[in-house]
């Protein structure tokens, strides 16, 4: 079979050199997962930032989708949780070969969440978690492990950085008491968990696609619906986000507390590696607003 790396990916794997030594290798290890599990290729290329979803059909005829992501930490897992969510709020798992970092997965969608109303994605997303949020798998790395990281960095931040000095303080204290907080792990989560990471199927309404997943605590998933389809928000930005995150919070029977804590973590840590960035580095809109974003999201949800 032909198979070309999608446009887009090609142009980040220009920029990128890790990305670029994997995408070399990318139409050859396609073919061979294509001839070695008997699929027949079904439809065009779809991709995400290290990714590429080929729309196939099994040796029976059936529908499927042959996932295959730039190996990495956040992916290493990933076979793991949807083999344990076993359908249950999540896409199914159909086979998987995690040294190739290769999944052929149930097809389902289009649709997703982001032509929802978001209060209305909110409250999709809110049952989600009571599907997913199951208790964590031991070979899942821990979400502060990385917290543990990421705040170090933060409070390494120079005091001349265009973001408000009291929040930085305020989510590096944050961030070190939630890591040595027990209830941080021990539960499954997303990871990354936000409209356009739903997608409709004909089983189920909706279930979540290309977990994160970790050995965490649910209120850290709450952050992603906040800041995405950010553009909505013109005009009552600070409405907008506390309606999210109360719909939130509220359906999913969440501690407010808690899940305020974890969003304006999240949100310095974005600012902090958006300002690490390399120059061109594509996040859909200026660095001057998308740091204006973290900080306007950090403090609508304290309000």
């Amino acid at each position: 079979m032909a198979f070309e790396v999608p446009s887009g990916l090609a142009e980040q794997g220009a920029r990128i050199r890790s990305l670029s030594a994997w995408l070399d290798e990318l139409p050859r290890l396609v073919r061979g997962l294509v001839e070695e599990w008997r699929l027949t290729p079904d439809g065009e290329t779809m991709n995400g930032a290290c990714s590429v979803v080929l729309p196939v059909r099994g040796p029976d005829g059936s529908t499927a989708v042959l996932k295959v992501a730039l190996p990495d930490a956040e992916s290493e897992h990933e076979h793991l949780a949807l083999q344990h969510w076993h359908g249950r709020g999540a896409v199914r798992l159909l086979r998987a070969d995690p040294r190739r970092s290769a999944l052929l997965l149930e097809r389902v969608g289009p649709e997703d969440l982001t032509g929802v109303w978001d209060l209305e994605a909110c409250e999709v997303v809110a049952g989600l978690y009571g599907l997913l949020h199951v208790p964590a798998l031991p070979q899942l790395r821990t979400l502060t492990s990385y917290v543990e990281r990421w705040s170090a960095d933060l409070a390494g931040l120079p005091r001349g950085a265009p973001v408000p000095r009291r929040l930085v303080e305020q989510a590096t204290a944050l961030g070190r008491d939630l890591v040595r907080d027990p209830a941080s792990v021990g539960t499954i989560i997303h990871g990354d968990l936000h409209y356009a990471n739903v997608l409709a199927a004909d089983r189920a309404d909706w279930v979540a696609i290309d977990p994160k997943p970790m050995s965490g605590d649910p209120h850290y998933e709450v952050a992603p619906m906040l800041w995405n389809r950010w553009a909505e928000l013109a005009g009552d930005v600070r409405g907008g986000v506390r309606r999210r995150f109360h719909a939130l919070v509220d359906a999913a029977g969440l501690d407010e507390e808690r899940a305020r804590d974890w969003v304006v973590v999240r949100m310095l840590h974005n600012a902090m590696w958006r300002l690490a960035d390399d120059p061109g580095t594509d996040v859909g809109m200026s660095t001057e607003d998308y740091l204006t974003m973290c900080v306007t999201v950090a403090k609508a949800v304290q309000d």
